[in-house]
């Protein structure tokens, strides 16, 4: 189960998701590589409410992801809270930040990733949509 999350902070976004049996590891918590599946779901929910569009009908790729784990998530914990923020908009990459959170609010891990716009045909950068850049300097305050 997804559901939205108010955010802190103006300008950031945030997604509360359940912790599954299925994220759990041998060492009983959640797997390092399922923290990237957070920040995936957390970044496709942003472009559906931010963007109002689906994530696969915007021709982008993931240029760069970066986790610092903090603490170990338990299936205990139940969910996480995935916070995004925009620090800025670059002609056509798009830097995102993460915080992820246990529901006691402990940051288990903090993430960087970079999203690049291409143009379809060429598969070379492209300058962000306006309508995209517009929705992403409002939301965030830029």
């Amino acid at each position: 189960m997804t559901t939205l999350v108010v955010p802190r902070t103006m300008g950031e976004y945030a997604v509360e998701l359940e912790v599954r049996f299925r994220d759990i590891d041998a060492m009983g918590h959640v797997n390092n590589a399922v923290y990237a599946t957070y920040i995936e779901q957390a970044r496709t929910r942003y472009v559906r409410d931010v963007l109002e569009t689906d994530l696969a009908s915007i021709p982008t790729v993931l240029a760069s992801l970066s986790i610092d784990y903090r603490r170990p998530v338990l299936l205990s914990d139940g969910a996480v809270t995935v916070t995004i923020e925009v620090p800025k908009v670059g002609t056509s990459s798009l830097p995102m930040r993460y915080t992820i959170a246990t529901a006691d609010g402990d940051v288990a891990a903090e993430a960087e990733s970079t999203q690049v716009f291409l143009d379809p045909e060429t598969e070379r950068p492209t300058p962000i949509p306006e309508r995209y850049r517009e929705a992403i300097v409002e939301r965030h305050g830029l």
